[in-house]
């Protein structure tokens, strides 16, 4: 404690040494800094085979993934023809169907992601600027 209360005298002084020594005792260590948590969205896709709504819904999926959470997401496909079972752990009712596992709550989107629109704000992102 005594070294820093010499530093801020130093510092009120005017002195070049006193700063430079303040500000790098004022830095930390790399990697245990308090860093802002990057949030990766999850995000499961439910489709029935290749039909064109479901090829449709990943397209635009994709498109709306790539624009607005900048690659911080994970998309997963699940083919109900071949795993119909699965469709009970998120009660899927109406194929194609969005779900977003994280971050939470869990959202749900049904439909074919053809409204940019309305699938940002069932999402709870923010559309992204206009040019």
């Amino acid at each position: 404690m005594k070294k820093q209360m010499s530093s801020s005298k130093s510092l009120k002084s005017g002195s070049t040494k006193g700063r430079a020594r303040t500000k790098r005792a004022g830095k930390r260590p790399a990697g245990r800094g308090a860093r802002p948590k990057v949030i990766t969205w999850e995000l499961r896709l439910y489709v029935a085979g290749n039909t064109p709504n479901s090829i449709a819904a990943f397209s635009n999926l994709k498109q709306i993934c790539e624009t607005h959470m900048g690659g911080r997401y994970r998309i997963e496909i699940i083919d109900l023809l071949r795993s119909p079972q699965l469709a009970g752990g998120d009660q899927i009712i109406a194929i194609p169907t969005l779900v977003r596992r994280l971050p939470t709550p869990i959202k749900k989107i049904i439909g074919d992601l053809s409204n940019t629109e309305r699938v940002l704000i069932g999402l709870d992102l923010k559309p992204a600027l206009k040019s």
